[in-house]
Parts: C-alpha cells; sequence; structure tokens
C-alpha cells in the first residue's frame, strides 16, 4: 500500500496537516476505507511508499493508531536503493517473495497499469487527488473476495 495518493490525498494546492508525530494526517474518508477493509477481512499492510524506510513497523503502527487505524500486521518492501519506479520495485519484490495469500494492491501510481496480468488483477488504482474512498473499499472487498474464490 502507497500512503501519499491513497492515505493523504495529494493535492498542489493544499499542504496536508503534519500530526506531532511529524508525518501528515490521513485523510478522513481514506482513513474509513482503509479500516473497513481491514475490519472485514483481518488484512495486514505491506507499505510500498516512499515512506516506508523512514519509520520502522512499530512506528508505522503508532503512526496509524494515531489515525484512527488499527492495524493486524505492517511489513515494508526493502528500501528502495536501486531508485526502481514502483511498478518495477513491486515486480521484483513479487519475484523474489513468492506471495500465496490472497492480496490487493492499492496506489496511486499510474505505471502500475503495466503491471504483469498477475498483479495488475490485484491492483486497486486511486486518484492522487482524492485518495482511496468507500467505493474503493468496497471494490477492494470483492477483489479479496473474488481472490479467496480463486486460491480455494
Amino acid at each position: 500500500m502507497d500512503i501519499d495518493g491513497v492515505m493523504v490525498p495529494a493535492n498542489s494546492w493544499r499542504r496536508p496537516e503534519i500530526l506531532d508525530d511529524g508525518f501528515p494526517a490521513f485523510g478522513p474518508k481514506a482513513t474509513e476505507a482503509l479500516q473497513k477493509i481491514i475490519s472485514s477481512t483481518g488484512a495486514g499492510i505491506v507499505l510500498t511508499t516512499s515512506h516506508k524506510s523512514r519509520y520502522t513497523p512499530k512506528e508505522w503502527r503508532g503512526i496509524f493508531k494515531k489515525r484512527g487505524i488499527s492495524v493486524n500486521s505492517i511489513k515494508r518492501l526493502p528500501e528502495n536503493t536501486l531508485q526502481l519506479n514502483r511498478r518495477d520495485e513491486l515486480v521484483k519484490w513479487f519475484n523474489t517473495n513468492p506471495f500465496h495469500d490472497n492480496f490487493i494492491i492499492i496506489d496511486d501510481d499510474k505505471s502500475l497499469n503495466e503491471l504483469p496480468q498477475f498483479l495488475k488483477n490485484r491492483l486497486l488504482l486511486t486518484s492522487g487527488s482524492v485518495g482511496l474512498t468507500e467505493y474503493q473499499a468496497e471494490e477492494a472487498l470483492r477483489l479479496i473476495e473474488r481472490e479467496s474464490h480463486e486460491l480455494a
């Protein structure tokens, strides 16, 4: 999951509110939508955001908690030392970390439309200026349900 453009709307005309932990506040609608996905599925989070290495998983857990989201687990992709674009970073990670669980990718990066079909089928692309919405939470739940039937 990405943060900018998913949990924090990326609007160039308005700076996001920074909370006392030094990280931007999440949009209230995105917060509700993500909590719905987590509460309905028990999902954990794998962070793909460019901010992923700025904080430890424990600190990330605190960031989410402070913003009203109870997370079951938080992991993160390794630091992007090769400066890969998001698409290539995800493909590399999935190729080196066989992932057999049900998952979705939530991001606003349009380059992810070029993901291999196996990953693109699990992509929930948000509008960067809006972030994650209630409608997309419902779509995510449908994707997860579809994938769980295919894995069974």
